[in-house]
């Protein structure tokens, strides 16, 4: 099966109408799974509008906010049900270039990755047009989690990544229990603990162009209590690779 790219949205119509079209104009052949959370601003009409166009681009409709972490679970979920072998999650706001999309499937594929990250901080400091607060909110907080954790990874609250059907099938068989952007960080901790290959790739990440952030302090408050209650846990869990059957 294509490789498929899940995105979920609220009140990303501008962004949808010109992401869709460039990920399908990629040399590499992707499909799209847009994952809506009710949003006023009509974006999952327009997505329904643009698959008369692209064959590739599906559609979840979900009843309103129930979060990032539930919204990644169940494209995952439905991505895995329809047999797709690379899955790919990655923002609406063009945050993430999508050119990358191209780069982290040839990494996973060509490097035997179990996860490719497009890594913010694996070669420096590369984001641009945020604050110096949120930058140092968000390069300490991985500091803190491979603090707290023990895992080697540069930036732990990557949302631009991609799985092999495999690694993505093992992480879910273990109870996802983080719902905001603690989701990214349980999601990798996991795939470390099972022993998968992580790789990090650098990317440059670029605030939003349009529409408006979603991110707040509150949602940093949940990370930083989020990962003690993640690595008790851990302690009392015995991580373990399914067969590789398909």
């Amino acid at each position: 099966m294509p490789n498929i790219v899940i995105i979920p949205t609220y009140n990303e119509k501008e962004n949808i109408e010109k992401l869709v079209p460039y990920v399908f104009s990629l040399p590499v052949k992707f499909d799209i799974l847009i994952v809506d959370d009710n949003s006023p601003d009509g974006t999952a009409q327009l997505v329904k509008k643009l698959q008369e166009k692209f064959s590739g681009l599906h559609l979840l409709e979900r009843p309103g906010k129930l979060g990032l972490g539930s919204a990644y679970i169940a494209g995952f979920e439905w991505a895995l049900g329809n047999g797709y072998d690379y899955i790919f999650e990655m923002d609406a706001d063009f945050s993430h270039n999508p050119d990358d999309l191209v780069r982290l499937y040839n990494t996973c594929r060509d490097e035997n990755a179990g996860l490719v990250i497009g890594s913010r901080y694996i070669s420096g400091v590369n984001v641009v047009n945020w604050p110096l607060a949120r930058v140092l909110m968000s390069y300490f907080a991985s500091v803190y989690v491979r603090l707290v954790t023990g895992i080697k990874i540069h930036d732990t609250t990557a949302g631009f990544k991609c799985y092999t059907r495999q690694a993505l099938r093992d992480i879910l068989n273990y109870r996802i229990r983080s719902a905001g952007y603690c989701f990214q960080i349980e999601m990798k901790f996991i795939a470390w603990k099972l022993g998968y290959k992580i790789i990090e790739i650098p990317i440059i990440f670029t605030d939003r162009r349009s529409g408006t952030s979603k991110m707040s302090g509150g949602i940093f408050n949940e990370a930083f209590w989020g990962v003690l209650r993640m690595k008790i846990r851990s302690f009392f869990i015995k991580y373990k690779r399914s067969p590789e059957t398909e």
